[in-house]
C-alpha cells in the first residue's frame, strides 16, 4: 500500500463507450471524461487517483485493469455490486448517443467511504462531466466540492456538455464555476449550456460568476486561449496527422493541471503551451489513450503562444 494520498484526485464518472462499427458489431472501450483526466494526469508524471464507483462486471473489470495500467491510486475507486454506466455510440459520423445508467455503480459512489486523510494531502481536485448531472451522485458530488473548497484545496472543472445536462444544469455549473480556480470551457460547452446566448455574452457571463478564476478556453484545431486576470494568452498547436480527437480535452485540463502544480514558477503562458501540447499529442493517438509526456514535452516547444486582446469565441 503506498505511503502518501496522491496529489491529484478526479472525481467522477468511469463509463464503458459501446460503439457500433460495421453496421453490426459493437467496441466496448473504457473512457469517462473525469476518468480519462486522472489517467492523463498520471501518464504526465503526477501521482493521481480517480474517485469514483464502478460495476463488479467484466466493464468494470476493464475499468479496474485500465485504472491498475494507468498507475491511479485504486483506494479511490469503489466496487459495487450494481449495472454499469454504458454510453451506446450507435454511429459515430454524425455524432450520436445516448446513455444506460438506471441505478448503475457510478450513482451510488460514498464520497464518505474514501480513505481516511486523503484531503490532507491532496493538492488538486476536478470535477465535470456527466456525474454532475446525474442524481442521486451530483448532489453528493457538489458537497463534496463545496468542502474542498473550504478546506482551500484548489478545484479544476470541465462541465464537457453532453445532451444529458438538461436546462436544470445551469444551476450547477454557475455553482461549479464560482468554486473552481481553474475552468475548461469549449465553443461546445458553450452552445450547448447557454444556446439562447450570443458567445461572447455567454462567455462573458460565465466569467463574471468568478473573475479571479482561469479559463482553459478550448477551440478544437485553433488551440486554445488562457483567459486569467492577469490578461489573455492564445496557444496555437503544430500542424500534425490527426488520428482522433478523443480525449484532447480532457488531456489539455490534465496538462494544466500538471503544469501548474509541478512548475508553479512558470509563466503563463508555459503552462498554456503545456496544456495545448497535451491536448495536441492526445490527437496523435487512437481513443481517449492518455499523452505521453515526451509528446508532450517535444510538442510544448512548438507550440506558437501570442497575447490577445479580448477572447476569440466560436459557435
Amino acid at each position: 500500500m503506498p505511503d502518501h494520498f496522491p496529489k491529484f484526485v478526479a472525481i467522477g464518472e468511469a463509463l464503458t463507450d459501446l460503439i457500433r462499427v460495421d453496421g453490426a458489431q459493437w467496441l466496448a472501450k473504457t473512457g469517462g471524461s473525469t476518468w480519462n483526466v486522472a489517467r492523463a494526469a498520471a501518464a504526465l508524471g503526477l501521482p493521481s487517483a480517480f474517485a469514483g464507483a464502478i460495476s463488479q462486471c467484466h466493464f468494470g473489470d476493464a475499468l479496474w485493469q485500465a485504472s491498475q495500467a494507468a498507475g491511479l491510486d485504486l483506494r479511490f475507486l469503489q466496487r459495487l455490486d450494481r449495472s454499469p454506466l454504458l454510453a451506446v455510440v450507435p454511429q459515430s459520423a454524425p455524432p450520436s448517443y445516448f446513455f444506460i445508467g438506471e441505478n448503475s455503480a457510478d450513482l451510488h459512489f460514498d464520497p464518505h467511504a474514501l480513505p481516511l486523510g486523503w484531503q490532507a494531502e491532496c493538492q488538486w481536485a476536478h470535477f465535470g462531466g456527466i456525474s454532475l448531472a446525474r442524481d442521486p451522485l451530483a448532489p453528493r458530488l457538489l458537497d463534496l466540492a463545496e468542502e474542498l473548497h473550504a478546506a482551500k484545496i484548489p478545484i479544476s472543472y470541465d462541465p464537457n456538455f453532453r445532451n444529458a445536462m438538461g436546462p436544470g444544469y445551469l444551476a450547477t455549473f454557475e455553482r461549479m464555476c464560482r468554486l473552481a480556480q481553474v475552468i475548461k470551457l469549449s465553443d461546445e460547452d458553450l452552445g450547448g449550456l447557454l444556446p439562447d446566448v450570443a458567445p461572447e455574452q455567454a462567455l462573458a457571463q460565465a466569467r463574471a460568476w468568478n473573475p479571479s478564476a482561469w479559463w482553459l478556453y478550448t477551440l478544437g484545431s485553433k488551440g486554445a486561449e488562457l483567459l486569467t486576470p492577469q490578461g489573455c494568452w492564445r496557444g496555437v498547436p503544430p500542424p500534425i496527422d490527426v488520428v482522433d480527437t478523443v480525449g484532447a480535452g480532457d488531456a489539455s485540463i490534465a496538462g494544466l493541471v500538471a503544469s501548474l502544480l509541478r512548475q508553479p514558477s512558470e509563466s503563463l503562458s508555459s503552462h498554456l503551451a503545456y496544456a495545448v501540447a497535451a491536448g495536441t499529442a492526445a490527437c496523435t493517438r487512437a481513443g481517449a489513450t492518455p499523452p505521453s509526456l515526451d509528446a508532450v514535452m517535444t510538442l510544448q516547444s512548438l507550440v506558437s503562444i501570442s497575447a490577445c486582446s479580448q477572447p476569440t469565441t466560436v459557435r
